[in-house]
């Protein structure tokens, strides 16, 4: 799973009764986009993690290309 700087990570409840959350992409720790990342949850906090499989990463419409695919190039 490979991150960028201003992804949003969305996490999917996995139990139920839990709630879908988000943390934005401040920084990539790990080579290439690969984890660990320092993400800012919606409520303000900010922690290093590791995504698992409960994770989708969202790339903003600022980091795509005309054609829709994510941009990549110089990152």
């Amino acid at each position: 799973m490979k991150a960028h700087e201003g992804d949003v990570l969305r996490f999917t409840g996995r139990t139920l009764g839990m709630s879908e959350h988000h943390a934005t992409v401040v920084k990539v720790l790990g080579r290439n986009g690969e984890p660990p990342c320092r993400a800012r949850y919606e409520a303000g906090h900010e922690t290093e993690i590791f995504p698992g499989a409960g994770c989708v990463i969202d790339t903003p419409p600022t980091h795509r290309s005309p054609v829709g695919q994510p941009y990549r190039e110089g990152r």
